[in-house]
């Protein structure tokens, strides 16, 4: 059975007209033939209204009577049993009467859904509960009946009942809406034309957010890329840097201009992980465009450019806010820059503004992506190569007093491999940009100094030309394929240690072995973080609740929202993983979302097993309950029918029953009664085993004392008892022990045949005492021997004489409550024998004793 479909008719005020609206939507569905009745419909004593209920089946109100007065409300089970297709309900928010099912309407209708019944209704915008506090400040009135949104939210159609202010107040004044002696109250306080106007304005912006998501939802399922101009969206990119809290401002200014309009900031960081980003900046940036009204968000992106026109392009952006670039002059060689990449890819749908700042120009620092992979131990030596290396070079070879000096010098194609092997090893070293230096030092000293005319940057031989532009090109080749080699190595090892983590997850998904908190304790020791938290809430306004957390004792606080943590990483769209002490590069932030993703995944299993567990307790409880109402209705009764035969019979006047007849009756009264309060005893010692209430009182006994006690209902004749005197005492407690032997034995006396004895011997061995109760029954098969001590299990189905399959069961839970083992084993020679362990005392040094031959195994 499918959910039902809810259709909302939302309205500024009261009057507007939403109880007409849905009634004149209940006769068009009865003209289409639906099945339609009204589930509760307030007219107010309007005659209009009351027009429109002729025609309409009612289910008849269910009458409350409260504090001494009648009142109605809507009659959940009346509709539920009439079950139509459709049911108008008026007034969603209204609070029922104490004593009804449900303390809310809204509880009601979501009911009548879930029976999979299509439901019509209305609401007034100052009910939602999201809006409560915006309405009490507009027209000094606090709502009590209230709707959760996301109740509202999720309504299959919402359609908006719209009226001018100054047509409801006409409306009002004409008696329309309330009796004539409120009229004039109503108009000078909650009706005024400014309250009227700010309440229409909120249903309005209200109904068209949903429209709105509505819109996406449409764009998203039909993959539709380019921009709709539906409403204005302001996309904000922000660097992290100073001029961001500018940018914000500006963008809230233009959004101020248009009613409905939003602003998103988007921060996006590039793949590598190297950002110049300051996090204090970036939260105080959040947090700033929060409290004007927009929202944030984080994209992870290669190409920022691109990334940023993908984010607006997705949420249907129709503006784009930058800030002029703070790269000095010199620096555009490295690209136009972010600001003219997006202009120039824009498009004619999105619209983009450079806005100035304090920080045009001052410079944004040279990149370090590529070095940073090296080290900073190779980075100088390889910046030292690269310009001081053809220095030294030089003066070696230009020295007078040089080995290579002499007889004119090693030769200008030797001179040319020298500086270039100082270009490898700057490369080798330092990666690119070393060697580039070292490729520009080194062929402005060739020039000066080695190629003619010396000591001038001038070249006389074409050939010389050609050597040093070979140069620079070999070497600006060799530095790229060293560099291109050094950052392929890095991340063969990022990739090789994302791929042990990886493994480790799916391993660990495989075994099932992970538990949440050792998976936030591999993700704080993985990536060096002081604290980690699952956080998790039920709804978009719910508050943030942890479902497990590591670290923050004496270190970072562990966050109680995403926003509050250096690292976060959304799983799902109402549970995010939150990491406190540093913030991680993007591409940390791939393996992050794997190890986001499988703790989602661990608490979702922990919370299965756990409703298993539930369902399996649950499950047992209804097998014992049915197995119990068997046991009354067939072995409780059977004594009781045999106790009032006997004492009909003795009551009889028509009947002179002689002395012998008396006393025979009355014992099988008293048989039936001792049946009975057995079958009651066994039957109320299960349910404390079941709720967990048996608490032993432990003492310390000799087993001499108790067996005896245990065998008054047994006759002598068919017990043999062997307990040596020089047993150990044994540490239990004497109820419960005589309870379960006496059920034992009683068990091994059913099944044992005529004639032979039921040998309840015990012995002593190392620090336990073992009691052992063998008979010569048919036996019990190995596959068999769990399941007898179940409750409401009798071997066979078939048992001798009176039982519900309780004692075993009763017998078992009273000796694992004292500490001690029942367990049941082959008799030799056939039969069966249930072997009773306890704890000898720690008084007395146990004496072994060996056991009778005939029950030895």
């Amino acid at each position: 059975m499918g959910r039902g479909k809810l259709r909302i008719y939302l309205g500024a005020a009261p009057g507007v007209g939403k109880t007409y609206a849905m009634l004149s939507e209940g006769h068009r569905r009865v003209e289409r033939g639906t099945d339609l009745v009204v589930g509760f419909v307030e007219h107010h004593g309007r005659p209009r209204t009351q027009v429109m209920l002729r025609g309409l089946e009612e289910v008849p109100r269910r009458e409350m009577e409260y504090r001494g007065a009648q009142f109605t409300e809507m009659d959940v089970d009346a509709v539920l049993a009439r079950r139509p297709a459709v049911v108008l309900v008026d007034e969603l928010a209204h609070t029922n009467v104490p004593g009804c099912r449900n303390a809310k309407r809204w509880q009601d209708v979501e009911e009548l859904l879930r029976a999979g019944i299509d439901v019509v209704s209305n609401l007034n915008i100052q009910h939602l509960e999201s809006l409560g506090d915006v309405v009490e400040s507009i027209t000094g009135v606090r709502q009590r009946e209230t709707v959760p949104d996301e109740m509202v939210r999720r309504a299959d159609q919402i359609e908006l009942v719209d009226m001018s202010p100054q047509a409801l107040r006409r409306r009002m004044a004409h008696g329309n809406i309330y009796k004539p002696d409120k009229v004039d109250a109503a108009l000078s306080n909650y009706f005024r034309p400014g309250n009227l106007t700010a309440l229409r304005e909120l249903a309005l912006l209200w109904t068209a957010d949903r429209v709105d998501e509505y819109l996406q939802q449409y764009r998203s399922e039909h993959s539709i890329r380019s921009t709709w101009q539906a409403r204005e969206r302001i996309v904000v990119g922000i660097t992290g840097g100073p001029e961001g809290r500018t940018l914000i401002r500006r963008a809230a200014r233009m959004a101020a201009k248009g009613s409905g309009s939003e602003v998103l900031a988007v921060y996006v960081a590039r793949s590598d992980g190297l950002t110049s980003a300051s996090p204090k900046e970036l939260a105080l940036q959040r947090t700033l465009v929060e409290d004007l009204g927009g929202t944030f968000h984080h994209v992870i992106g290669e190409d920022i450019p691109r990334a940023l026109l993908d984010f607006a392009r997705g949420v249907n952006a129709t503006q784009i806010v930058l800030g002029s670039s703070r790269r000095k002059t010199w620096q555009y060689i490295f690209g136009p820059g972010v600001g003219a990449t997006v202009a120039r890819d824009s498009g004619p749908d999105l619209d983009v503004h450079i806005v100035t700042h304090d920080e045009v120009a001052k410079g944004r620092g040279l990149p370090v992506a590529r070095g940073a992979r090296l080290g900073r131990t190779r980075l100088i030596a390889g910046w030292l190569t690269g310009v001081a290396g053809p220095v030294l070079l030089t003066l070696l070879l230009t020295h007078s007093g040089g080995a290579l000096a002499t007889d004119g010098g090693p030769g200008f194609a030797n001179e040319v491999l020298l500086f270039l092997f100082l270009t490898v090893v700057a490369a080798l070293l330092g990666g690119l940009l070393p060697a580039l230096a070292s490729a520009a030092v080194g062929s402005l000293l060739l020039n000066y100094y080695f190629t003619p005319p010396t000591h001038t940057l001038t070249i006389a031989d074409p050939q010389n030309i050609v050597a040093i532009a070979v140069f620079v090109a070999v070497a600006v080749c060799v530095a790229s394929v060293v560099d291109l080699a050094a950052r392929r190595t890095h991340q063969a090892a990022r990739l090789r240690a994302e791929s042990e983590v990886l493994s480790f997850l799916a391993g660990s998904v495989l075994r099932g072995e992970t538990s949440l908190e050792a998976l936030l304790e591999r993700v704080r020791e993985t990536f060096g973080m002081d604290s980690v938290a699952l956080l998790e809430r039920e709804s978009d306004v719910a508050p943030w609740t942890c479902a497990g957390s590591v670290g923050g004792n004496g270190g970072a606080p562990l966050p109680e929202r995403p926003e509050d943590a250096d690292v976060d990483m959304p799983v799902g769209d109402h549970m995010a993983l939150a990491l406190s002490g540093r913030v991680l590069p993007a591409e940390d932030r791939r393996v992050l979302a794997a190890f986001a993703a499988q703790a989602a995944v661990v608490l979702d299993r922990q919370r299965l097993a756990l409703e298993a567990e539930r369902a399996r307790d649950l499950a047992e409880g209804n097998r014992i309950r049915t197995a119990l109402l068997a046991a009354v209705s067939h072995d409780l009764r059977t004594p009781l029918a045999a106790i009032k035969a006997a004492v009909s019979s003795l009551r009889s006047d028509d009947v002179a029953w002689s002395p012998e007849d008396e006393a025979e009756l009355l014992e099988g009264i008293e048989k039936g009664a001792d049946r009975l309060d057995h079958l009651v005893g066994n039957l109320l010692d299960m349910s404390r085993l079941q709720t967990g209430t048996v608490t032993p009182l432990i003492r310390e006994i000799d087993l001499d004392e108790v067996v005896p006690m245990a065998l008054v209902g047994v006759p002598e004749t068919c017990v043999s008892l062997e307990i040596p005197e020089e047993l150990p005492m044994v540490a239990v407690d004497p109820g419960l022990l005589e309870r379960s032997v006496a059920n034992i034995v009683e068990n091994a006396v059913k099944y044992s045949p005529d004639g032979l004895l039921v040998l309840v011997s015990a012995s002593a061995l190392g620090d336990r005492v073992e009691l052992r109760v063998a008979d010569r029954g048919p036996g019990v098969p190995d596959s068999a021997k769990d399941r007898i001590f179940e409750p409401f299990q009798r071997y066979g189905d078939a048992p001798r004489g009176a039982g519900v399959g309780l004692g075993l069961a009763v017998a078992r839970g009273f000796v694992e409550a004292m500490g001690g083992r029942l367990a049941a084993e082959d008799t030799p020679g056939g039969g069966m024998t249930m072997v009773l362990t306890l704890r000898a005392a720690a008084g007395r040094e146990p004496v072994s004793s060996p056991l009778p031959a005939q029950v030895t195994s």
